[in-house]
């Protein structure tokens, strides 16, 4: 008796311990489903779709922070072709300011300034000059906000007779702003200045 006894006591342990184990199991599997359900539309958020000319054109989306360096840079990129695009035409020269203006705060603006004071423009106009930038390297520091920026590039005045290319070393700061249409990577150039602007080489045209 005592024997049949301590069969089933063993065999009540035993099941015990498999309906422990095949629980967990449970738990584990149920776990695991969740976590790629979530990982699954997590993934599948990410993309976007895109449509133009009637495709429609797979893209992914990425967090901000992973986009900084990319977006700082051509902001600064194209408020300097904005800037300093000229051609001997008022309109090119105020619609091509206008775009840069939205992208940076009063020091530009009070660089804009200071040139129409100085007739800068007028000249460009009359002695029927074009002027444009190339860029060299654009330097990020992203480790502290706002983001400190440093841009090198070269600025050509094609005149009539001559062509003379510039050094051009600018530097500022970056802060957040919400994007628009006129500020579509939503920075703001801060505190901009220009550190050197020195001719640096003279072409005569044939």
């Amino acid at each position: 008796m005592f024997s049949q006894l301590k069969n089933i006591d063993s065999a009540f342990k035993h099941i015990k311990l498999f309906s422990l184990a095949l629980i967990f199991a449970c738990a584990m599997i149920c776990c695991y489903s969740i976590y790629k359900s979530f990982q699954m539309v997590t993934h599948i958020q990410e993309r976007i779709y895109i449509l133009a000319n009637g495709k429609a054109l797979e893209a992914w989306s990425a967090e901000r922070k992973d986009n900084i360096p990319v977006e700082a840079r051509d902001h600064v990129k194209m408020f300097h072709h904005y800037f300093f695009t000229l051609d001997p035409d008022d309109r090119v020269i105020e619609a091509n300011i206008t775009k840069a203006l939205y992208l940076a705060d009063a020091s530009a603006k009070r660089q804009y300034d200071n040139l129409k004071e100085s007739r800068y423009y007028s000249n460009i106009i009359s002695g029927n000059i074009s002027q444009e930038v190339v860029m060299d390297s654009i330097k990020i520091e992203v480790n502290d906000y706002p983001f400190y920026f440093r841009c090198y590039a070269r600025q050509k005045l094609i005149r009539k007779t001559s062509i003379v290319t510039r050094s051009l070393v600018t530097e500022g700061y970056l802060r957040n702003v919400s994007r628009s249409d006129n500020n579509p990577h939503g920075f703001l150039i801060e505190k901009w200045h220009t550190l050197e602007n020195k001719d640096i080489k003279t072409e005569n045209r044939l």
